[in-house]
């Protein structure tokens, strides 16, 4: 299993990032997919979870109208679009497989700030 993330940089408050997700080494449309997230001294956290076909999504409170996650089966590929950033979204963001999860990313650094 490999999951490898990209996207994230440094982007000024109210902007936007889309970050991606390229998997490989396992059957990618049989899985639920999510990112996760972790800031400096907190707990990692959910924001986005997806189904396997794409129907369905779940998120977390706090980004719900400004992030949307999606997904393209054919390119084994997990996608994040971000809008209205804001500071407290500052976090390295984690690709991962399964429901419950059973593999990571490495994660991506996603800094909002002016």
């Amino acid at each position: 299993v490999q999951l490898v993330e990209s996207g994230g940089g440094l982007v000024q408050p109210g902007g936007s990032l889309r970050l991606s997700c390229a998997a490989s080494g396992f059957t990618f449309s049989s899985y639920y997919m999510s990112w996760h997230r972790q800031a400096p001294g907190k707990e990692r956290e959910l924001v986005a979870r997806i189904t396997n076909s794409g129907a369905n999504m779940v998120y977390a409170n706090s980004v719900k109208g400004r992030f949307t996650i999606s997904r393209d089966n054919a390119k084994n590929t997990l996608y994040l679009q971000m809008n209205n950033l804001k500071p407290e979204d500052t976090a390295v963001y984690y690709c991962a497989k399964g429901s419950p999860t059973q593999d990571w990313g490495p994660g991506t650094q996603v800094t909002v700030s002016s």
